[in-house]
């Protein structure tokens, strides 16, 4: 009677394993990398306005701020 190989087969469940994480990655960087639709390039630039807004709203608090007394 034949034994499985078990090694073989671990070897071989570890080695998709990889490759699906690759794929994932891959898809991953592709995404960020490139928007395919208008919709995902605006919500790209609302977000940016977004950071810009919240570092503008923290200077001018810094700005409007009593000066220390050193």
């Amino acid at each position: 009677m034949a034994r499985n190989n078990f090694q073989y087969e671990k070897r071989q469940r570890e080695l998709e394993k990889k490759r699906k994480a690759e794929e994932k990655t891959k898809r991953k960087l592709d995404a960020k990398s490139a928007p395919t639709s208008d919709s995902e390039a605006g919500q790209a630039d609302v977000t940016t306005d977004g950071a810009d807004a919240v570092a503008a709203d923290a200077q001018r608090e810094d700005s409007t701020a009593p000066p220390s007394v050193a």
